[in-house]
């Protein structure tokens, strides 16, 4: 079997996050873009972090309640967040994906992020391939 790789499947239009931007503009760009997470890149594109719902949530709430805007990405982004490269296998994400790694990676070329690779586009990939299957009964 020819591998697939995630450059076949990935979203490459996706907004990008800085690390000094606020909670609230961030969220509007989460929000709108359909995604649970966005990478937070520096200048030069280079991934510095990641920032998901599920980082938000418990400080949305406070802060929410008490509408304070002073929370920053840098205050909420996970520093170290997993990426692939296009060329990475997409069975190879799928496995990463069926345990307890994230569900969603940025997909990182030459060091800077270059889109995005979802547990649905792997499981739409998944599904075509299986579609395709010819069972020989």
């Amino acid at each position: 079997m020819v591998m697939a790789t995630v450059s076949e499947i990935m979203r490459r239009s996706i907004p990008l996050l800085t690390a000094d931007m606020s909670i609230t503009e961030a969220l509007d760009k989460l929000l709108a873009s359909d995604l649970s997470g966005l990478p937070v890149v520096d200048t030069q594109r280079r991934i510095i972090g990641f920032l998901s719902e599920q980082d938000c949530i418990p400080n949305l709430v406070k802060a929410s309640y008490h509408c304070d805007d002073r929370i920053k990405v840098q205050d909420l982004m996970y520093k170290e967040p997993l990426t692939v490269s296009p060329s990475s296998d997409v069975f190879e994400l799928a496995r990463l994906m069926g345990g307890a790694k994230p569900k969603i990676y940025p997909v990182v070329e030459d060091n800077k992020v270059i889109g995005i690779v979802t547990r649905h586009q792997v499981m739409q990939f998944l599904n075509a391939k299986l579609q395709n299957c010819s069972v020989g009964f």
